[in-house]
């Protein structure tokens, strides 16, 4: 079988799937999830053993840090995969909610049904937790998936698939609501991308080449964000202790992530009260800094910062530094660098928190809080299937409400067209 009917096999599989999951009770996928959640915990030291395979061979690729620790697999890692699926069984199922009823001058009701989206494909790179993620998110918005990680975690997500199929099986739910392309040439990819009428929406997640790659050759609806270049912006009068633990955080507590802080914007008026303590603090968990001409004259050993340094995603420990004029200028700089993802105030003046919010369009602003929250365990969402920047349908964590479509319903007693 060449990889154009592999994939298509794969793909005609997951559509029966979705056919049988959208008649499952809402009972019966919690009951399916939660014997995946116990599954995984149960395997644990497997999953540890494929994954310590795929690290290996990813550091003698010479693979980044960042693209490593997104790829590793711990007991701890696999412990919030599993919660993460039984908080998903403990949310509200949206399959079947009917909102927006109207009743029409004629007497009919007219309103809209949360429905499955269908077939959805999940095109990733190294985080191994984004196939119990997705998996567990579709299968509760009534799904299938069609998964497709990248060849650097081929063992890891060949694992954590048969693990949870075979839960799912178990369960008495179809094989095909979980369909994983265990090939690794790109070829398998494009021919996904082609499937427009059995695959009824594309999520990519991984590197912003990947992402263009996808949205440039699919035929299929793509939901999207290209990278994070995230912001916070310390004002003139914010709690500089709170701005420290702040920015501290949304830069050094994970910085392969896309909600990781990339700039940090400081009022001038707040710069010499704020940046020593702060650079230091930087400094000493080895971050390299690059500042601006106005950062460099309080601090002149530092590394000058570029224009193009503005539009990076670094997803490492580094950190553009700007001392700007005032919030305007702030927010000038995140619109014309910004990628739309996380941005955040530090401030205890309301009226500014308030404007922040309403002029920076991004799909996560924070007042007084880290960017590293944007994320779907923290939004309450459960786990999250991605963090999109498109405008359509999505925007922000997607968890189970964004999984699902609505259809129109209506309800009438002998109504017609005069």
């Amino acid at each position: 079988m060449d990889i154009k009917e592999y994939v298509m096999q794969k793909a005609l599989e997951a559509k029966e799937g979705a056919r049988s999951l959208s008649k499952a009770s809402s009972a019966h996928k919690n009951r399916a999830l939660i014997r995946m959640a116990s599954a995984l915990k149960e395997r644990t030291a497997e999953l540890i053993r494929e994954n310590r395979k795929d690290v290996e061979f990813a550091e003698k690729k010479g693979l980044s840090k960042a693209l490593i620790d997104r790829l590793t697999i711990t007991e701890k890692r696999v412990a919030e995969m599993a919660q993460g699926l039984l908080e998903v069984a403990q949310l509200p199922d949206p399959v079947g909610e009917i909102v927006r009823m109207v009743r029409r001058p004629n007497g009919m009701d007219v309103g809209r049904m949360k429905v499955p989206i269908g077939v959805i494909g999940i095109i990733y790179e190294s985080r191994p937790n984004v196939t119990a993620d997705a998996t567990s998110l579709c299968l509760k918005a009534g799904n299938s998936v069609v998964l497709r990680g990248g060849s650097e975690a081929i063992n890891s997500n060949r694992m954590i698939v048969s693990v949870m199929r075979d839960a799912a099986i178990k369960d008495d739910l179809h094989q095909g609501i979980i369909s994983f392309i265990d090939v690794p040439d790109r070829e398998a990819i494009m021919e996904l991308l082609k499937l427009e009428g059995v695959v009824d929406l594309i999520i990519p997640r991984g590197g912003e080449g990947l992402i263009r790659t996808v949205t440039e050759n699919s035929r299929i609806p793509v939901l999207k964000h290209y990278k994070g270049v995230c912001h916070i912006f310390v004002d003139r009068d914010a709690d500089l202790g709170m701005a420290e633990d702040i920015c501290f955080n949304a830069k050094v507590q994970r910085p392969g992530t896309c909600n990781a802080m990339e700039t940090m914007l400081v009022d001038e008026a707040a710069a010499r009260g704020f940046l020593p303590a702060m650079v230091n603090r930087f400094e000493n968990a080895k971050v390299e800094l690059r500042g601006c001409p106005k950062t460099r004259e309080l601090f002149p050993s530092m590394k000058e910062v570029s224009q193009e340094d503005f539009y990076k995603e670094y997803l490492d420990l580094i950190l553009n530094i700007r001392i700007v004029r005032d919030m305007d200028e702030a927010m000038a700089h995140i619109a014309k660098y910004g990628s739309a993802h996380s941005d955040a105030i530090v401030t205890r003046d309301y009226d500014k928190a308030m404007r922040f919010l309403r002029e920076v369009d991004s799909a996560a602003v924070l007042v007084n809080a880290s960017t590293r929250l944007n994320d779907g365990y923290q939004f309450g969402l459960g786990a999250e299937i991605g963090i999109s920047t498109d405008k359509i349908h999505a925007r922000g964590p997607m968890g189970l409400e964004e999984l699902t479509c609505t259809k129109f319903v209506v309800l009438g007693h002998g109504q017609l067209r005069e």
